[in-house]
């Protein structure tokens, strides 16, 4: 119930981190992925060769996914790419910009973190939609600051995380009909270059200590729980928001 034979995947934000985890993992399990990236082609080169190497099928397609021509002209390349469909869709792209108080925040700066944060999520599941079979799977990499508000300077990420969340919901509602299963993923502090850019050394051990297992997760963990949520071992979860944060915090 794990195999994804037969599959195409396309994963957002796919290059690297949680993406490319999630891009391997896709793969591991017999699907052909789709790795989309923004601007960091040689990240991608990276990814292609690491799924090469594991005798996976994958292709990347350039696209800014805040952009509706770009994220059109990406679903159209990956339609292209293995026979012009896409039964599972991970939307991972994301990211805080940069750490601002309301007060020092201004309405560009605010646009652009809900833009790359939710706006994104809604432009690509809209372009994919025509092109998911029914009884496909979409997961959306929500975040724990959805439900706890995050961490200092992060009510723009936090914000639009929560409205990631709950559009997975309203998707999942929508798109039952045709047996279409809609779930999130909200991770806690993973060791990634979001937190390597973001997030204080100190305040990582922190963190981690205070985490009932003792230590940060890995995006290769986050990625198993995609993969499990994008197979049929996971036919009836429909949805949900699955918490992945080592115990710190319960929703």
């Amino acid at each position: 119930m794990s195999d994804l034979t037969s599959k195409v995947a396309l994963v957002t934000g796919g290059a690297r981190d949680i993406g490319r985890a999630t891009s391997l993992r896709l793969v591991s399990m017999g699907a052909s992925v789709v790795v989309n990236y923004r601007s960091n082609k040689s990240d991608a080169d990276e990814t292609l060769r690491l799924i090469s190497d594991a005798g996976g099928k994958a292709v990347a397609v350039q696209g800014d996914v805040v952009v509706a021509d770009q994220v059109d002209r990406l679903v159209a390349g990956a339609c292209a790419a293995f026979g012009g469909k896409i039964d599972i869709l991970a939307n991972v792209a994301g990211g805080l910009v940069a750490r601002k108080t309301v007060a020092e925040m201004d309405e560009a700066f605010w646009d652009r973190v809900i833009a790359l944060n939710l706006k994104s999520v809604f432009l690509v599941t809209k372009a994919v939609l025509p092109h998911m079979p029914d009884g496909g799977v979409i997961v959306n990499v929500s975040s724990q600051a959805a439900p706890d508000g995050g961490g200092p300077g992060a009510s723009a990420y936090a914000s639009a995380k929560a409205g990631v969340s709950n559009f997975t919901r309203s998707m999942a509602r929508e798109l039952g009909q045709r047996r279409i299963r809609v779930n999130a993923v909200s991770p806690g502090m993973i060791a990634t270059t979001f937190h390597d850019t973001f997030t204080k050394p100190d305040v990582r051990q922190r963190v981690a200590g205070m985490t009932p297992l003792g230590r940060e997760g890995r995006a290769e963990e986050v990625a198993d729980l995609i993969g499990y949520l994008a197979s049929a071992r996971s036919s009836f979860i429909n949805g949900e928001s699955v918490e992945i944060n080592g115990g710190i915090f319960f929703a």
